[in-house]
């Protein structure tokens, strides 16, 4: 779908023949003692929960969507270089979603979660050859921490880099052979440097395969059902004959790393992650029955399976929609249970639901169940989370509960539904947490430290924007690196530079350069305010913003509708001086008070 770390656990004489035989003692302990070492070594860095405990310790789970599993490349052909690597950790935004902090995971904690699966996608921050950036892995290591260190268990995958194609993308990782004997070697060395990173964490930790694998036709429910005549036999033998291919090499590429990772807990998803229920056609539990234990794991009990879901909680018949029953909801959701247990949990594993909601869980807001029939989408969450956890099998949410703006706050735009989930789970009596803020009046877009250059800046999702008024602002905070430095706008789908006022005093159309604007020397920093007009925000909230431009290291940059428009800071000695009163009398120097300092408003303390 768009869909606390336990690092290292440890992780020479009487007579000559009295002194040949202390010798022989001696050297004995000399290789006995090492290898006494390395044993409880070994033994120390294996991960004794299983699967099944896992699954059960875990609780209920909720999904960090949209976030590191964004991305935006328009690449078809893989060959290439430039298909690879075209994004910076700014992608995290693109989708709508601030700067994941740790906050958001204390909340969920209180809230009643015991897990949390982060998407990852890798394709745009690796090179042709399979070397992931740096910056990159450095910040998922940093969200994989943040949940963690709550106490919260945490599932890693490889996302994207799977799924169905677009009209400019194509995914790297196909359901066939053909594609696993080309990405064999760099597949197994991404898991490689993903297991090197996390090799001593402990069992809280835990890898997915990849996400909703497809076959060469795109096909969704089972291989080669968009094939003409809806199935191919031989292309449907391929495409699963491929998926168990990635399956074993990503068992085999974890488990080589050591430590931790010898038994680490593994995820495999089934073909396009589907769960195998419905009778309408006879192909559809084959994603399960030809999903295979990989060699070497049978009755070590580390292998759990993952199958999503997202069921209909309405029927339509032109134009009309009509609720279905409860009855009828829980029905498909017992039947779905069945036919895992009898084709997934019967190869020796447990399960996760790694992804569940309804059909329209992210259709936008005013347009989902959420929205439109809260109480039947209650019932049924109530019921599917009720039945899989007397099952024996996982859940995670995907994406809702807290999305857009409320995770930077933290809070729950869906509490309700938060709630439900989570008791539940725990019981009617279980008393969470569900703060809920109406409306956010803060969004950051990017915090960091990011040198801009031409084509390669900062996107703002116009998913972002909609949250929002045409009255907020964009505050940039950034510092002047060179003596050419410019910020340069364009909106997101680089079609045209929109203009914008400078700290409510100076119109640009698309270009600033700060060093003329505040006429400041290098090394000045600044806090830079722009506003738009309601024509130019109508279209940030269709088409985004790209912010770029040179000479420039851009260290924040924020939406807000805090309608003061007064920085919280002293005044910068370098910047010129030109400091006003609030009557509008010119001062030599300001000392404590609200001051006008180059058309800003600022508070000096």
């Amino acid at each position: 779908m768009k869909k606390s770390n336990f690092k290292h656990l440890f992780y020479k004489k009487k007579c000559n023949f009295a002194h040949a035989n202390k010798n022989k003692i001696s050297m004995k302990r000399l290789i006995i003692l090492p290898l006494i070492a390395a044993f409880a070594q070994d033994i120390s860095a294996q991960i004794t929960e299983t699967a099944t405990e896992a699954v059960k310790n875990m609780g209920v789970g909720w999904n960090l969507g949209n976030t590191l599993d964004a991305h935006k490349n328009s690449g078809k052909d893989i060959s290439v270089a430039n298909y690879w690597g075209q994004q910076g950790v700014d992608s995290e935004t693109y989708w709508g979603q601030p700067v994941t902090k740790p906050e958001l995971f204390a909340m969920m904690k209180k809230a009643g979660f015991g897990a949390i699966r982060v998407p990852v996608t890798w394709y745009n921050h690796m090179n042709k050859d399979g070397k992931v950036d740096a910056a990159w892995m450095k910040r998922v290591h940093q969200v994989v921490d943040y949940v963690l260190d709550n106490g919260l268990y945490c599932i890693i995958n490889v996302h994207h880099d799977t799924g169905a194609d677009g009209d400019s993308h194509v995914s790297w990782i196909k359901a066939g052979e053909d594609s696993y004997n080309l990405n064999k070697e760099r597949f197994e060395g991404l898991w490689k440097q993903i297991a090197e990173e996390f090799k001593d964490y402990g069992k809280e930790l835990i890898f997915e395969s990849y996400n909703e694998m497809l076959d060469k036709y795109n096909s969704w429910c089972f291989a080669t059902f968009a094939a003409p005549g809806q199935y191919n036999a031989t292309d449907a033998a391929s495409a699963y004959k491929g998926l168990n291919g990635y399956a074993q090499s990503f068992v085999n590429a974890v488990r080589a790393t050591g430590g931790n990772n010898a038994s680490r807990n593994l995820v495999i998803n089934t073909y396009a992650a589907a769960n195998g229920y419905g009778t309408w056609n006879s192909h559809l539990k084959d994603p399960l029955t030809k999903l295979q234990m990989p060699e070497g794991e049978a009755g070590k009990g580390h292998i759990i399976f993952e199958v999503h879901t997202y069921p209909n909680i309405i029927t339509t018949s032109g134009n009309t929609v009509t609720n279905r029953s409860l009855s009828s909801i829980k029905s498909e959701v017992d039947g779905m249970i069945k036919v895992l247990k009898d084709n997934l949990v019967s190869k020796g594993g447990p399960v996760i639901f790694g992804e569940w909601g309804t059909s329209n869980v992210d259709q936008g807001t005013g347009k989902t169940d959420y929205d439109v029939r809260r109480e039947l989408m209650l019932q049924f969450a109530e019921y599917f989370v009720k039945q899989t956890k007397a099952a024996g099998m996982g859940t995670f949410y995907w994406m809702g509960m807290s999305d857009g703006p409320m995770r930077n706050v933290p809070a729950f735009n869906q509490p309700d539904l938060a709630e439900c989930v989570t008791k539940a789970y725990h019981g009617s009596n279980f008393n969470g947490e569900y703060p809920d803020k109406m409306a956010a009046d803060e969004y950051v877009c990017f915090e960091g430290d990011k040198v801009l250059n031409w084509g390669d800046g900062i996107t703002i999702s116009a998913a972002m924007f909609a949250n929002f008024s045409s009255s907020s602002r964009i505050v940039l905070e950034y510092k002047q690196e060179a003596s050419y430095n410019a910020l340069q706008l364009f909106y997101g789908d680089w079609s045209v530079k929109p203009s914008f006022t400078v700290d409510g005093s100076k119109q640009f159309s698309g270009d600033l350069e700060p060093g003329k604007f505040y006429n400041t020397p290098v090394g000045t920093k600044h806090t830079t305010s722009l506003t738009f007009n309601a024509t130019t925000y109508d279209q940030l909230k269709k088409k985004g913003l790209v912010i770029h431009g040179k000479g420039v290291r851009l260290y924040k940059a924020i939406i807000t509708d805090k309608s003061s428009g007064i920085s919280n800071a002293k005044a910068e000695q370098n910047k010129r001086t030109e400091i006003y009163n609030m009557a509008g009398q010119r001062v030599e120097k300001a000392t404590r008070g609200l001051y006008i300092i180059n058309g800003k408003k600022v508070l000096v303390k």
